[in-house]
């Protein structure tokens, strides 16, 4: 048993839809799991439909969900021809039930409607790969993982239900596998108690595929994405970024900590756990051995860069000049955890603290207002934060030429640096 993962970018295209079946072909009469994205750029095609129906702007709501509708059906209808009609039912089922949502008025808070829009990428791309594959001769069955994956309601970064999930996935999922060759799933979606839709964090297809993984007792996870396998940076931004072939499970967990886009935070424990190794493999050329993952030590590893903009650094200083110590520190953490927002590095003095975050409007302001009952508070925006991993200082120097430094914060390992331009 061997469980895949296809990112959006691996199905943003018919020609590379059929790249996909021309890769499982080449896993004849193994049982493979597979989770699939949504296409290309949908999720941020769906998240401005999100924004316009809470913003209550029905009819650019409409129209922007009017486009991905289009797109979805002209995918379908050039892949599939004459084999078009069943799928179309399908994805019009998908499509009421997005624009019963969209008729109606933000009643809830954002995150909520969120979820339920934006995990309906996920569906439609699944359901037309489905209809190819299985028009292309594949012994497959889809599901909606909205049935198997039970979460709670904590909406945009949703929490699975380990037993209930496990129990279902037993129940409904192994038994397939007698029949069928390939299960095809969503990822990054799941379902509360009461079949409300949730995403479980931005990328989590890749944890997805894991849990499953995890759960199957797979002998392994594969990540098809459109690189030769983990690079020591973005290549988009670095384009002399080093292809690492071998990494272990703590460092990848590091990489994930500070933001790299590679493997979403969460994927790697449910792997360790049962010493399942992962894979990251090219779907451009499936020949390439791509980067293993597991639990061995590895030496040796060149700088690990990982760049995060628009960064805000929230001063905060003691009121009465006061120590900040355990009590207002610990305050402030349970505002993280109310807030559901993560500071990416925190430096704290005899009176104040300094905290780098993520730009989220919304969570920032909701933040300040909270904290100013114990500090003043100053918010810098527009920054950059630079983590480099096994660094140098010749790295070091190179990456931060011509910027001012705000912060910075390192060990022997790994530095920090929150960056002005």
């Amino acid at each position: 048993m061997k469980v895949f993962k296809f990112g959006g970018a691996s199905v943003s295209s018919t020609e590379r839809i059929k790249n996909v079946a021309n890769i499982l072909r080449s896993y004849n009469d193994q049982k493979i799991l597979v989770v699939i994205s949504a296409m290309g750029k949908t999720t941020n095609a769906l998240e401005k439909v999100a924004e316009a129906f809470f913003a209550q702007k029905k009819e650019d709501a409409l129209r922007h969900f009017n486009v991905v509708k289009e797109t979805h059906l002209a995918t379908a209808k050039e892949l599939l021809g004459d084999n078009f009609t069943s799928t179309e039912i399908h994805l019009k089922d998908f499509f009421t039930e997005i624009e019963w949502l969209l008729h109606d008025k933000p009643k809830r808070e954002f995150d909520y409607y969120y979820d339920q829009v934006v995990c309906i990428g996920e569906l439609l791309s699944t359901a037309i790969v489905a209809a190819y594959l299985q028009s292309d001769g594949f012994s497959l069955k889809w599901v909606d993982v909205r049935d198997i994956f039970r979460t709670d309601d904590n909406f945009r970064d949703a929490n699975i239900d380990w037993d209930y999930t496990l129990n279902k996935v037993k129940k409904d999922i192994v038994p397939l596998f007698d029949e069928f060759d390939i299960v095809l799933t969503q990822g990054f979606i799941g379902s509360t108690d009461e079949n409300e839709s949730t995403t479980l964090g931005r990328e989590g297809s890749d944890y997805t595929a894991a849990v499953f993984a995890n759960m199957l007792d797979a002998e392994s996870q594969s990540i098809w994405k459109d690189v030769e396998g983990v690079m020591n940076a973005d290549p988009k931004e670095f384009p002399n970024a080093q292809f690492i072939s071998e990494l272990n499970y703590d460092e990848v967990i590091e990489m994930a900590y500070y933001g790299a886009q590679v493997i979403h935070p969460k994927t790697i424990k449910p792997l360790q756990n049962k010493n399942i190794p992962l894979y990251v493999k090219c779907f451009l050329n499936k020949n390439l051995p791509g980067t293993i993952i597991h639990a061995k030590s590895i030496k040796q590893l060149p700088p690990i860069i990982v760049v995060k903009q628009n960064q805000v650094l929230m001063h905060l200083h003691s009121k009465d000049f006061s120590f900040v110590g355990e009590t207002a520190t610990g305050e402030l953490y349970h505002f993280f955890n109310d807030i559901r927002i993560k500071p990416n590095l925190m430096q704290s003095g005899a009176v104040s603290l300094l905290v780098c975050l993520d730009d989220k409007p919304e969570k920032i302001e909701k933040l300040a207002l909270k904290s100013a009952d114990t500090f003043e508070v100053q918010i810098e925006r527009g920054l950059t934060l630079l983590t480099i991993r096994h660094y140098n200082q010749s790295t070091l120097d190179d990456l931060t030429k011509n910027k001012t430094v705000v912060l910075r914060q390192q060990s022997p390992e790994t530095v920090q640096v929150l960056m002005r331009n």
